[in-house]
């Protein structure tokens, strides 16, 4: 046997020996869910009870929910702007013990600022990576017979840079701070090597790991979906290979999570022909890592509960009110929409992180994302959400064909010359045959998904039948590029109230059909 053989056996016993007491763990969470949540929220108030956040709110004397919930108002990161200053200058003890060393970089899918989001140390350590080691011991639970460890991870990064306030910080994208922080032994397993995996310019960054990992066995890929695929067409078109099974032959999992994986799933089946190719979503955030999709034969994500990180819900239906009703974990129904409220190790405390969920089960706890808080499109009252659109992108793609690469959508306001409308703007992999049918249905699918929607559409009274526009293949790519957000976890805003992205893409595409 080689000493790389013996090494990769080595690593494949040792992983499985440290899973059976991972996995235990985890059987203990989903089988007391609201107990292991009280001792998170314990634990958190405990640890930051000296912080001058915790004095201010008095975390030594709170012993219930209900006081938390009475003494700490909801957050927005708007709220904690000045405390992130403050720590970015190098002050400690400000939201949780201590200096925080990493800022991770949002690509700001609320507003169209970058948010610089806290990770100390014990977020790094007792969630982020935890969550990707538990990755692991779940799927090598699901597939006993796994060989992904005779391999290597493949995982398409951000980068990150000196921080400009203090030399002592470090900001950047969350997948590039988790790059530099993961254990020495894990680089082993992982290409591309760390000055590459860290670039900040994309073009060059594709051509080094093509360079660099077309050669490796790699048995598995992570990141965002479309940046993945921008990925595998390139080394394709490098390699001139049909499929990238050709390049990577035991090639098995792909981990992903970002945005949805729905609209790209038949791009990456054609492009990994393979039916021992398995894919498992994560909840992978900048403020945390909250889901797993532990079950391989369910579309849902499993509610991770020991993370050091403390949930409460605000159903959406109330979330415009002035004070909506907040619920603990024991509170939530399935089927309904929540807002996601985190207090965590990394020193967010009743943080509004702008995403909104959905359960599909309880106790275990279940969910998919449906969408943000912000991201929906209520113009004319039809409270559109991602997660209704997705479907009926779904469903209109599998009635024609199509196979979509981007899209964004926007309302068309009314005035003297023409109706109301919702305008998308659609990049495709394969454009439909009949782009009028596809039309046709994705506006009958969201009527099905959204009674709001369809009421506004009936006899077209107050909304008009979509406007699609189908734009060049690349369009987005320029999009991201003009606003330097090529790679990462970068994504542009799938539904918003205001035209700004739409008119963008347009002027982008009309530029591109004059070439």
């Amino acid at each position: 046997m080689s000493g790389k053989n013996y090494f990769m056996k080595i690593i494949t016993s040792l992983v499985k020996w440290l899973n059976i007491k991972r996995l235990s763990q985890i059987e203990l969470f989903m089988k007391y869910p609201a107990e292991v949540q009280e001792e998170t929220r314990q634990n958190l108030l405990i640890s930051a009870q000296n912080t001058e956040w915790g004095k201010k709110f008095g975390y030594r004397d709170i012993s219930s929910l209900h006081t938390y919930q009475e003494r700490v108002p909801i957050q927005t990161y708007e709220d904690i702007i000045p405390y992130v200053k403050r720590l970015r200058h190098g002050e400690k003890d400000l939201l949780w013990p201590g200096t925080i060393k990493w800022f991770a970089k949002s690509s700001g899918t609320t507003s169209t600022k970058s948010k610089f989001i806290p990770v100390t140390r014990e977020a790094l350590e007792q969630c982020h990576l935890r969550g990707g080691k538990d990755v692991m011991a779940l799927y090598t639970r699901n597939y006993p017979g796994t060989r992904i460890f005779s391999g290597k991870a493949l995982t398409l990064g951000g980068s990150h840079q000196i921080n400009n306030f203090s030399n002592n910080s470090l900001y950047g994208d969350l997948s590039a701070i988790l790059i530099e922080n993961i254990p020495f032994w894990a680089e082993f397993l992982r290409v591309p090597q760390l000055e590459i995996a860290l670039m900040d310019q994309w073009d060059k960054k594709l051509k080094e790991i093509t360079r660099t990992t077309i050669h490796e066995n790699v048995t598995n890929l992570a990141g965002v979906p479309s940046w993945n695929l921008v990925l595998i067409r390139y080394i394709l078109e490098q390699t001139g290979k049909k499929n990238l099974l050709e390049v990577w032959p035991n090639l098995e999992l792909f981990i992903h999570g970002g945005v949805s994986f729905e609209p790209y799933r038949k791009q990456f089946e054609e492009l990994i022909p393979s039916p021992g190719m398995h894919y498992m979503e994560t909840y992978n955030a900048s403020e945390g890592f909250f889901g797993i999709q532990d079950d391989p034969n369910r579309k849902d994500m499993l509610l991770m509960l020991d993370y050091g990180i403390f949930y409460e819900f605000i159903p959406m239906k109330f979330f415009e009110q002035e004070n909506p009703p907040v619920l603990s974990i024991e509170e939530v129904k399935t089927g309904e929409n929540y807002a996601l409220v985190i207090s965590s190790n990394g020193g967010l405390w009743r943080y509004l992180i702008g995403d909104t969920i959905r359960f599909t089960g309880l106790r275990p706890y279940r969910f998919v994302i449906t969408g943000r808080t912000k991201h929906y499109l209520n113009a004319f009252g039809e409270e559109v959400i991602i997660d209704n659109a997705e479907k009926a992108l779904r469903i209109a793609c599998n009635k024609t064909g199509a196979i979509v690469n981007e899209y964004t959508v926007a309302p068309v306001f009314m005035d003297k010359n023409q109706k109301a409308r919702h305008e998308w703007c659609i990049e495709f992999e394969k454009e439909p045959v009949e782009p009028e049918y596809f039309i046709t249905v994705l506006d009958h699918a969201l009527m099905a998904a959204n009674s709001d929607y369809e009421a506004k559409r009936f006899k077209n009274i107050t909304l008009d039948k979509p406007l699609v526009h189908i734009v060049k293949k690349k369009t987005f790519y320029h999009w991201f590029q003009k606003n330097n957000k090529l790679g990462g976890q970068n994504k542009i805003p799938r539904l918003s109230n205001k035209r700004r992205f739409v008119e963008e893409i347009l002027e982008i595409n009309k530029r591109l059909e004059k070439l």
